[in-house]
């Protein structure tokens, strides 16, 4: 939902319209439906709306309470902002509007920035406060929502997007290559503050801060799951069964139609089975519309027609071998302004764009579930190796034995793999190890088959990778890595389309509920996320539930390099610009293309990551040109308003 930008003068004065209108201007995407400015001494902010509650003009953007006490630019959804708003009545609080943002506003008027512990939602926010000249900002504790800031001798610049600043002109439109590299040989991204663009961070999910005219910046953690505190319940499996239908319901609170993104998965069929629910007991009578992707090779069509007959959804298809491949690919990069992971992130924009087309402005979808229950294989062996930490032998050993067998892998190798991890982490718990492992670390080079050796040893520091126990795995791969890129390309890719992405499955209350499960919970014998699979039990079909694989939304990429992308590759390895980089291996690059054209290579990762290092580098002039393509490329509104089941294909 939305756009917004923010500029604090350091030095005083006013901004130039011109510099808040090109950055507003270049995130429309974000907010096709209205847009506004605000001026106030050395505060600017600019807002860019996709109406999806209170669609009249109540709503509007910047949205200034208490006559101008403060000013708001708010994107994203507090879902229980019904029941605030009721508790900020009791206070004596009269409302002018019927969203979600004049409830953020007075929740800080009411409570300051302590207001932040009281949200349920998704959020990236400034607000003006006129009382001390302040600048108040914050993101969601998981990220959902962009932030984004760059300071420089005259000014902070905030944006829900890195091409809004650039296109500022204040900040010199530069790509760190410190960032690139570690991207290109480790395929590190979004693990922490720093972006693909020199002087420009973004602020880190679950953290808030206050800037002052005069220069002062801080910043402060307001969340940490392992400080939260959860109900102990006799029978977990009902008590989260029962907290997921709450949290599907609030996410479902629109003024818009809202549809569900659906895989053959546990999570969007979760997701999808308590929509229907939800809409049945309030009443609605036209059936929920499902979006999908069914590629030939990866084929889940069973689970998907069992989902959609137990709920009655319309389905719509999405079919990937349709339209430009190429042209796509580089709309995606314009609008992520980063890397992604991979050709897979395409699924997702054609998704985006599909849901567009069909007039719905709000989706549910799946993310998080795999970061906070344990969704990924990788997770068993750590689940194993601390049952063998914790002297279990017997029961590690049960655990893997059912897993073997149902997942048909060997079970001597597992086992092994375990008891390695298990006997390495008793090995790294010695001081004398951790000091040799930091010295063989600091002098062992990176070796990459493509990329020049002087480049490699530019790349940026990490965080430390955990590689504990199971919590702290998980807790890693919420904060750092893959969950935070995970979200990032839904967003971007969601809203190149003016679609509004939501993800019940990190609504606060049910990760902190999952956090405090013991591990038992989320992994047992073959089953990840055992948690949701025993709450499921007679609310999705069995063979979803019992589903012991998984696929997500796969993608033939190496036959669409050996195709419509061969010669795109070809000519970018082959250009001057590439050998004037002075940075890749062309050769060997050149080589690998030629294998996966001929079948003899299935791995596309590092062909891809070049690719898209050249794209982003390229739009570079069109974040900062002033001409037509300011805007970037059209995105797709065809129906936007209309009601998405009229628009269904017979």
């Amino acid at each position: 939902m939305c756009g917004l930008v923010g500029i604090l003068n350091l030095a005083g004065g006013t901004t130039a319209d011109q510099v808040l209108a090109r950055m507003v201007s270049i995130i429309a995407h974000r907010g096709p439906d209205d847009s506004g400015t605000y001026h106030k001494g050395p505060v600017a902010l600019g807002f860019r709306r996709l109406s999806i509650l209170d669609l009249t003009p109540t709503g509007h953007q910047p949205m200034s309470v208490e006559d101008g006490k403060l000013t708001i630019v708010f994107n994203g959804e507090i879902y229980n902002f019904v029941e605030l708003r009721r508790e900020l009545e009791g206070f004596g609080h009269r409302f002018h509007s019927s969203g979600d943002t004049e409830v953020l506003a007075r929740a800080y008027l009411q409570w300051g920035t302590a207001c932040l512990t009281r949200l349920n939602g998704m959020w990236s926010f400034l607000i003006h406060d006129r009382s001390n000249g302040t600048v108040f900002g914050s993101r969601d504790r998981f990220g959902i929502k962009p932030l984004f800031i760059a300071r420089t001798e005259r000014a902070l610049l905030f944006a829900s997007e890195i091409k809004s600043i650039l296109a500022s002109g204040l900040v010199s439109p530069e790509i760190d290559w410190a960032t690139a590299a570690t991207f290109l040989a480790e395929g590190a991204i979004d693990e922490d503050e720093n972006t693909f663009y020199k002087g420009i961070q973004q602020i880190r999910p679950a953290h808030a801060f206050v800037a002052t005219p005069g220069g002062g910046y801080r910043a402060w953690r307001y969340w940490n799951v392992e400080e939260t505190d959860t109900e102990v319940h006799d029978t977990p499996a009902e008590a989260y069964a029962a907290l997921f239908e709450d949290a599907v319901r609030v996410h479902m609170r629109s003024d818009v139609p809202v549809a569900v993104h659906l895989s053959g998965g546990l999570d969007s069929t979760s997701i999808l089975c308590a929509a229907a629910r939800v809409r049945a007991d309030a009443g609605a009578l036209d059936p929920i519309t499902a979006f999908s992707y069914m590629p030939r090779e990866f084929d889940e069509g069973r689970y998907i027609r069992e989902t959609v007959a137990k709920t009655g959804a319309v389905l719509v298809e999405l079919n990937m071998e349709e339209g430009d491949l190429l042209s796509d690919i580089r709309d995606m990069l314009w609008y992520q302004d980063e890397p992604v992971h991979s050709l897979t992130a395409l699924v997702g924009f054609r998704l985006m764009r599909l849901t567009a087309q069909y007039g719905v402005k709000v989706v549910l979808n799946g993310q998080g579930a795999d970061e906070t229950l344990a969704g990924y294989p990788s997770y068993f062996g750590v689940h194993w190796s601390d049952l063998l930490a914790d002297g279990r032998v017997a029961t590690a050993t049960g655990e893997i034995l059912r897993y073997a067998a149902i997942h048909k892998m060997p079970l001597i190798r597992l086992f092994n793999a375990s008891l390695s991890r298990w006997a390495f982490g008793r090995l790294k718990a010695s001081s004398t190890y951790r000091q040799f492992a930091l010295r063989a670390k600091s002098g062992r080079a990176v070796l990459h088959p493509w990329l020049q050796q002087d480049f490699l040893a530019t790349r940026r520091p990490r965080p430390s990778k955990s590689d504990g126990s199971l919590p702290e795995v998980l807790k890693w791969s919420v904060e750092h890595g893959p969950l935070p890129l995970f979200l990032r390309v839904e967003d971007r890719n969601a809203m190149a389309h003016s679609v509004e992405a939501r993800v019940p499955f990190l609504d606060h209350r049910l990760v902190s509920f999952a956090w405090h499960l013991p591990s038992a919970w989320k992994l047992k014998g073959p089953w990840n996320k055992f948690i949701l699979r025993e709450a499921m039990r007679e609310r999705i079909p069995e063979a979803v539930r019992l589903r012991p694989d998984k696929m997500g939304f796969p993608v033939p990429d190496a036959r669409w390099v050996a195709g419509s992308l061969y010669d795109l590759l070809n000519d970018m390895l082959t250009s001057r610009t590439v050998e004037d980089r002075g940075i890749y291996r062309a050769r060997d690059a050149l080589r690998r293309l030629e294998q996966v054209k001929r079948g003899e290579e299935a791995d596309i990762g590092p062909l891809f990551d070049i690719a898209q290092i050249e794209m982003l580098t390229s739009n570079l002039k069109e974040f900062t040109s002033p001409d037509d393509r300011l805007r970037g490329p059209t995105p797709s509104h065809t129906a936007r308003h209309a009601n998405p089941v009229n628009n269904l294909p017979e």
